[in-house]
């Protein structure tokens, strides 16, 4: 049994859902780029360019956690919490697929959260 089936639903599902989020994701931060480059060539210090850099700092990261939940899916991981390795539910996971912790996890501060897993020595 793979995590893909741990999840109650299958596999090819996420994958299309991941795969059509990814898509989008990169045609944002595409976008987003080429229009920062005009608008630097423009006027380098105006803000409008400024935000557009901002935005597409976001979107690569949006796009880099799309990759993260893909990878997470191939290795049959998708679905669990990274920190407790409970199930994230799957409302949530149809509205948002790249989560990487429960609701209760993800309510702990960060500074918390690469601590998860660790055993003392």
């Amino acid at each position: 049994m793979t995590g893909e089936q741990d999840t109650g639903v299958h596999g090819p599902r996420w994958r299309a859902l991941l795969e059509a989020r990814w898509q989008a994701r990169l045609r944002e931060l595409t976008e987003l780029s080429l229009a920062y480059h005009v608008a630097i060539a423009a006027a380098p210090a105006e803000p409008e360019a400024q935000a557009l850099l901002r935005r597409a700092v976001t979107a690569r990261r949006q796009l880099a956690d799309v990759e993260e939940a893909l990878s997470r899916l191939a290795a049959g991981e998708f679905g669990r919490c990274e920190q407790c390795g409970g199930q994230i539910p799957d409302g949530l996971l149809a509205t948002a697929p790249e989560l990487r912790y429960c609701a209760r996890c993800d309510g702990e501060p960060a500074w918390i959260r690469p601590l998860a897993g660790r055993t003392a020595r």
